[in-house]
Parts: C-alpha cells; sequence; structure tokens
C-alpha cells in the first residue's frame, strides 16, 4: 500500500507540474491528477495529449530552454515505470519534429534543438544501459540441419558452431551529445526502448508514428503504387529483386509542368497516389488523416531497422485499432518505394515479407467477413420434394 501511495503521489505531483506549463489547458490536464492511476488517465485523455502535442510542435519548442522538454527529460529519469511509459509515448512526435527540423531545407535559420536532444539522449542512455555494453544478437540456424521441429537432435559444440550469429545492433557507446555522425544510431536507439513498450502505447502515438514513418519516405517515390511483387506489370530479375520503372508506377500518362509551381504540384500528385493506394487497399479515411508529417530523411539501417520493428507491430499487433494498421499499411509501402531507390537489400526484403503478410491478413479478413455475412444472409425456403410413386 505504501509503494502505490508513493507512486501515486509522484505521478500527482509531475502531471500538476506539467499542468503549470499549460496555461492554456491546465485545468484540463491539473484535473487528472485526482484520479487512483493519474498516468493512464493522462494518456487516456484526448484532450490533455492534444494539449502536449500542440505544444512540441510549436514553432519554438525543442530549444534547450523548453520547459515542457525539460519536463520531459526530468520524468523519464524516474523509477516509476508509468511515467516513463508516459515520456516514451511522445517519442514518435518528438523525434519526428526534431528529425524534419534538423533536414529541413531551411535548418540553419532553424533555432537551438538541444530540448530535444536532452529527451533523445536520456532515453538512449537508458537503453544503453539496460544492455550492459552488449551487442543485439540473433541466431540463424544452419537450413543444411535436419528441421529443429520435426528431427530431434543432441545439440553439441559442432552443432551450435554451424549457427550463423547476425548482430542486429552493435555495443552501445555512452553520448554526451548528439552528433550528425551519430543521430540515427540514437534516435534509432530510443525507438528500440520505445518498441519494448509498444504494446502498452496508445493508439494515437502509434499513429503519430506511421505518419511520421510515411513521411521520412520523402515524396519523390511516385512508385509506392506498385509495390505487389504479385503484381503482372512488375518485372522480376535474376537476383530476385523487383525492379519498378517510373513508366510502370502509373505516373506515364501525368504531364509535370515545369513552368508551374513544381512544389504544390508534387504535393498534390503525392497526394493523389496515397489517396489512390488507399483505395486500392480499401482504407476509408479522409484528408486530415492522410495530412504528411515530416520531410524526407536519411534512413541508414541504424534507424530503418527499429522503424520496421515498429511498424510490424502497428500492423499485425491484434488489439491495434483499424486506423493504426492502415496508416501503418502506407507507410511500409512509402518505404518499400524509397528502399527501392535507394537499393538496400535488407530493407527490400523485410518490407516485402511485411506488405506480402498484409495483402494476406487483409484477404482473409475479407473473406471471413463475407462468409459472416453469407451464413446470416436467410435462404429461399427449399420446397418440399414430392416422390412419384406408380402404381
Amino acid at each position: 500500500m505504501h509503494s502505490w501511495w508513493e507512486s501515486v503521489s509522484k505521478q500527482r505531483s509531475r502531471i500538476l507540474s506539467l499542468a503549470a506549463l499549460l496555461p492554456s489547458g491546465g485545468a484540463t490536464v491539473s484535473s487528472l491528477a485526482n484520479s487512483d492511476r493519474p498516468a493512464v488517465s493522462l494518456l487516456s485523455s484526448p484532450s490533455a495529449c492534444s494539449l502536449i502535442s500542440s505544444a512540441l510542435s510549436s514553432p519554438t519548442s525543442g530549444s534547450g530552454s523548453d520547459l515542457l522538454c525539460q519536463w520531459l527529460y526530468e520524468t523519464f529519469q524516474s523509477p516509476d515505470p508509468h511515467l516513463r511509459l508516459l515520456v516514451l509515448s511522445f517519442l514518435p512526435l518528438l523525434s519526428g519534429i526534431y528529425l524534419s527540423r534538423i533536414h529541413s531545407s531551411d535548418s540553419s535559420s532553424q533555432p537551438s534543438l538541444a530540448g530535444f536532444e536532452a529527451v533523445l539522449l536520456a532515453v538512449y542512455s537508458s537503453e544503453a544501459k539496460s544492455r550492459a555494453g552488449k551487442p543485439l544478437l540473433v541466431e540463424i540456424p544452419d537450413l543444411s540441419q535436419p528441421s529443429l521441429y520435426h528431427t530431434p537432435r543432441n545439440e553439441s559444440v559442432d552443432d551450435r558452431s554451424r549457427q550463423s550469429v547476425g548482430v542486429l545492433s552493435p555495443p552501445l557507446e555512452p553520448h554526451l551529445a548528439v552528433k550528425s555522425t551519430k543521430r540515427a544510431i540514437i534516435v534509432g536507439t530510443a525507438f528500440d526502448c520505445y518498441y519494448k513498450q509498444v504494446s502498452q502505447m496508445p493508439a494515437w502515438s502509434k499513429l503519430d508514428f506511421c505518419k511520421f514513418a510515411a513521411a521520412w519516405a520523402g515524396p519523390d517515390c511516385p512508385c509506392r503504387t506498385k509495390f505487389d511483387p504479385n503484381d503482372d506489370d512488375q518485372r522480376e530479375n535474376s537476383n530476385g529483386y523487383h525492379h519498378i520503372s517510373r513508366e510502370d508506377s502509373g505516373f506515364s500518362n501525368r504531364t509535370r509542368s515545369r513552368d508551374g509551381d513544381e512544389e504544390d504540384y508534387e504535393d498534390d500528385v503525392i497526394k493523389d497516389v496515397v489517396v489512390e493506394e488507399m483505395n486500392n487497399l480499401g482504407i476509408d479515411s479522409n484528408v486530415e488523416n492522410l495530412e504528411i508529417k515530416g520531410v524526407r530523411i536519411p534512413l541508414p539501417w541504424e534507424l530503418l531497422r527499429p522503424v520496421l520493428t515498429i511498424l510490424g507491430h502497428c500492423l499485425f499487433g491484434p488489439l491495434n485499432p483499424q486506423d493504426v494498421k492502415d496508416a501503418a499499411s502506407v507507410a511500409v509501402r512509402c518505404l518499400y518505394a524509397r528502399a527501392s531507390h535507394d537499393l538496400v537489400p535488407q530493407a527490400i526484403l523485410a518490407l516485402q515479407s511485411l506488405i506480402r503478410l498484409d495483402k494476406s491478413a487483409r484477404a482473409a479478413a475479407t473473406a471471413a467477413t463475407n462468409a459472416t455475412s453469407n451464413a446470416n444472409t436467410p435462404g429461399k425456403a427449399k420446397k418440399p420434394e414430392i416422390l412419384l410413386v406408380s402404381k
């Protein structure tokens, strides 16, 4: 009882201090501090989360003197898991705004983003401490050996030596600042920490992540509408990778105006492409849900790997709402088009697998829905059979 009350008292104290930083909606946030689970109540309140998201998205946010970033940094240092979860839920929005501003065309005129970097470094340091200087490894069995699930075998030293060990992430080094050469690994490691708690994240947090992931792929990949390896108009080369030409992208009938406003034209084209793709997937959405958040950014494997891991959960998590699955579906296809242009083999293979699984899952769900509707549809009553018997 003492530990529970101590946890609730800390959560109330942190939420009341947060309410003081949000003068426009402080009363809404402070009222949540009186619940039995203040941090969970805040995560479940759309109005409170919208206030915090608006404050993080303001043009002056992210500086070293940003009080909201200081609050996030100090709150994450708390040992309370609910408070740490509260901070991690805003990580997609914070990192998305940070990366978009860093890689925007006018980044030189942007104010300092030391506040955002402090929060990212806090999450990175926490993950580095939990790994204790060890890399993340994955063991791949030797495919030339009998299946583990059909042929029992006594594992020996020679058997273990046949297993291939892949390094998902090397040992993490301590960092006191976010350098340009280490930015991808720092943000990617923060996403690894986010993924550990992704099953507890609210839907709006996952939705923010999917929208930023789609925007990070960039608007210069119009061939995202031709992603499916099963399409007849795609050509497969000898290496098994699918090459997508610009003529195959569905843009051969479009004429690009070079004397008009090229950027506005490209934005309209990309929105049309996304709408067309979502219609092909049977995704019902409006223009607000298609809002592109962020800008095109470099996607090295250190950053792309955890992004794909989180998108995989958003696609196939059993408790995820349909809008999260739809947003993840579009993000995966955007990233596949980007990986096809950048020629990243591991990303192409991983994204192809996600796309195929997504298509099969949607086909199975459609078939189940049709079967249920057919079963519930009353059929015509059969006429009784009349047997003619001759005397």
